[in-house]
């Protein structure tokens, strides 16, 4: 079994995933304003985004995780 590891706060992340046997992930234009609008709701409040990109099959962002308040 795969061991996790925990995000630590201040440290930088590359963030990726592609879908299944490179299938899209984005169909219609609705799934990537979807799917950016989760992504400010869940992550945006714990990281801050340097850089990313969304491509049909998959998706990368640049983060740091927010220091501890």
């Amino acid at each position: 079994m795969q061991k996790i590891e925990p995000l630590i706060a201040g440290n930088y992340y590359d963030i990726y995933n592609r879908g299944i046997n490179s299938c899209n992930l984005f169909k219609e234009t609705d799934n990537y304003e979807y799917f950016l609008s989760l992504y400010d709701k869940y992550i945006s409040p714990v990281a801050d985004t340097f850089a990313w990109v969304l491509i049909p099959n998959h998706f990368l962002f640049l983060i740091r995780v927010k220091e501890d308040a």
